[in-house]
């Protein structure tokens, strides 16, 4: 078999609202989890309690990837201020 090069360069990744957007998808699964406790008895009496369960773990997950996402913003954000160039270094005194 040969080798797979790639025909074109990788394009930049997406930026967008990443908080907000892990923020929402926390609160719909724990929104799901809720919605779903009141028949956990018809889940249990069909075997699909995995499906509550499964709720309530993408809610816990979701709240790393909160926490994980506002660190990286951050990160983020004060490596552009230190990159930037200062207002000395804007116009240098001769």
């Amino acid at each position: 078999m040969a080798k797979w090069t790639p025909k074109h360069e990788a394009p930049e990744p997406l930026e967008g609202p990443v908080v907000a957007t892990i923020t929402g998808g926390t609160i719909l699964w724990f929104v799901l989890f809720l919605v779903q406790v009141p028949f956990y008895g018809w889940f249990d009496d069909r075997d699909l309690t995995w499906w509550v369960w499964t709720c309530l773990a993408g809610g816990g997950l979701g709240l790393i990837g909160i926490w994980y996402v506002r660190k990286r913003d951050a990160a983020i954000k004060r490596h552009a201020a230190a990159v930037a160039p200062g207002p000395a270094e804007d116009h240098p005194e001769t």
